[in-house]
């Protein structure tokens, strides 16, 4: 998986899976280009890829507004020239809480960032793939875009977005080069999980950690840094025959119906 001579933009790549992919990258020779609405993450990912040998650069960025996005794509090609990897990541988890009562504002906050977050980054650097005859897309789903996570209606309505967005999208753009797929994260050890680990029980989060790792077939957590491996592969001209797929990195979760249920959720 060589990427020397590459181009690589990443959005979410202040921390967690998009940090951690960014740093599989430069260590392969790509150079890469951050982007992230959390100034401070973005600049400290662009620290540790320059520590780490590589060329990287961090582009400011709100992935819900489309001025913003189209600014992102144009940084990227006025530094490097070209865009031959696009790992659309961004998103959110929103709140914790049943259907029946979740509220509509952060229904759409969530949306806006995982849904039309994604849309966007493919609205703007599909055309420049497709200009250069070449490119290879990587979106963030989730194991949610697959199965019912009970309390998050939001957030698994905005991962099967993005799936039939993958989908979509890949089946257009195929005969242009261009690859188009997804990633499906379940339980991970970064800020999100943990986050969730509060909501559901602010006094005892850990606890919440425990009973979400026991679901899980291998026992534990998943680490960004296994996410980013697949998200390379994903990248790569190993994957050149793969388009329009979602590949699941759980540690078994999904396989074995380990739905994860609390209390939560009770309308």
């Amino acid at each position: 998986m060589d990427f020397t001579g590459k181009v690589a933009l990443i959005t979410g790549a202040g921390n967690g899976i998009g940090r951690a992919t960014a740093l599989g990258l430069v260590q392969r020779g790509a150079k890469v280009v951050v982007a992230d609405r959390d100034e401070t993450g973005g600049e400290a990912t662009v620290g540790i890829l320059r520590q780490a040998g590589g060329e990287a650069r961090f582009v400011a960025t709100d992935v819900t507004r489309s001025a913003d996005v189209q600014a992102m794509v144009k940084a990227t090609l006025d530094a490097y020239g070209a865009i031959d990897c696009f790992f659309n990541n961004a998103g959110i988890e929103g709140a914790v809480a049943p259907t029946a009562s979740y509220e509509e504002e952060m229904f759409d906050r969530v949306m806006a960032v995982n849904v039309k977050g994604v849309f966007l980054g493919l609205r703007h650097v599909l055309p420049v793939m497709l200009q250069q005859g070449r490119g290879s897309v990587v979106n963030t789903a989730s194991v949610a875009g697959l199965v019912a996570s009970p309390g998050m209606p939001a957030y698994v309505a905005s991962k099967h977005a993005v799936i039939g967005l993958t989908k979509t999208a890949a089946g257009e753009v195929a005969r242009g080069g261009v690859r188009v797929n997804a990633v499906c994260p379940g339980p991970i050890d970064t800020r999100m999980i943990h986050s969730l680990e509060a909501m559901l029980n602010p006094t005892d989060p850990g606890a919440v950690g425990t009973r979400y790792q026991s679901n899980i077939p291998i026992g534990r957590y998943g680490t960004a840094e296994e996410v980013a491996n697949t998200v390379i592969f994903l990248l790569s001209d190993l994957a050149s025959n793969i388009t329009g797929a979602q590949y699941v990195v759980d540690g078994g979760r999904t396989a074995t119906g380990g739905a994860v249920t609390n209390n939560v959720v009770r309308a």
